[in-house]
């Protein structure tokens, strides 16, 4: 079936389209849903008008989309954020967050749904992200994610969190030659007693020659 698409159908078809459907799509799908007439019909006539309105107003629409867009291209914004270790943040940065900059900075309205992010941001850094108007027109924006701490705060921060790290080592080190010292000592209280033993065994070995030596004496 020959139809004229009065609204658009994503991957389909758009406004003022002519396309041949399969009679069961047309008259299951686009027709109860207005989304279509029959092409040649009384309808498609009487549509007719209205539809060159409607797709000069996309025209238009498209243009200033891809004005936008092209204005876009240009855009920085910078989002601050609190930051924990490894510059990880403590909460993360959404399509919300960058559309709400875009208006404030930027002085863009942009639907948050046009912003495409796989995931939210969760690490400092300067980000590409996506903003799509329609299937053709996209513009990326730059997102400079940074720490909401004054610089002096946050090398202060930085500076201590080194520190931290260093007496870890420091400490872990410090207990590792301790612990070696204490086997060294353990190690020679062993020889001390091994040593000890030893002579008096070699005592006992002298008294026992002296008695022998003694008694053949007296025979």
């Amino acid at each position: 079936m020959k139809v004229i698409f009065i609204e658009d159908v994503p991957g389909v078809a758009r406004v003022g389209q002519t396309r041949t459907v399969t009679d069961g799509y047309a008259r299951n799908y686009l027709l109860p849903r207005k989304l279509v007439v029959v092409a040649d019909s009384q309808a498609a006539a009487a549509m007719e008008s209205q539809l060159k309105k409607k797709v000069k107003q996309r025209e238009l629409e498209e243009a200033e989309m891809a004005e936008l867009a092209e204005k876009l291209n240009e855009v920085e914004i910078t989002i601050k954020a609190k930051v924990g270790e490894s510059e990880k943040l403590y909460g993360s940065v959404t399509a919300t967050d960058i559309a709400e900059e875009l208006g404030k900075s930027a002085g863009h309205d942009i639907d948050k749904k046009k912003i495409e992010l796989a995931e939210p941001i969760r690490h400092l850094g300067i980000y590409d992200v996506n903003v799509r108007f329609t299937h053709d027109i996209t513009a990326v924006i730059k997102v400079n994610v940074i720490s909401d701490e004054p610089a002096e705060e946050e090398t202060e921060k930085k500076e201590k969190a080194v520190k931290t790290r260093k007496t870890k080592k420091k400490s872990t080190a410090k207990a590792k030659t301790e612990e070696a010292e204490a086997k060294v000592d353990e190690s020679e209280d062993k020889a001390d007693e091994t040593e000890a033993k030893v002579e008096e065994d070699e005592a006992k070995l002298e008294e026992a020659e002296a008695i022998e030596e003694e008694m053949e004496a007296k025979e």
